[in-house]
């Protein structure tokens, strides 16, 4: 796996979205063979995954709301994803 750079600007998949499952409670990454439960940071940080802010600028976002969410952790979970096919990479 091979975690995004500071200037690359990630963004969902096109068959990949982020959803609010009542049923649960909890937000969810809906694909076509998935449902995958996320914690509250995890809903935050893909919520910033709009293809135009790079992870710098998400990591810079998340710092009011949640002050101990690591850079290295947001890249490794944007990767974790990214080798999954659930977020694209673009460099900026």
């Amino acid at each position: 796996m091979t975690e995004p750079a500071r200037t690359e600007r990630p963004r969902l998949a096109p068959h990949t979205r982020l959803s609010f499952d009542r049923a649960r409670q909890r937000h969810v990454l809906l694909t076509p063979e998935a449902v995958i439960v996320l914690n509250d940071t995890g809903a935050a940080v893909l919520g910033l995954c709009d293809g135009q802010r790079t992870l710098a600028e998400i990591v810079a976002a998340l710092e009011p709301g949640y002050r101990e969410v690591p850079a290295d952790e947001v890249r490794q979970f944007l990767g974790h994803l990214a080798a999954a096919g659930r977020v694209d990479l673009a460099d900026g």
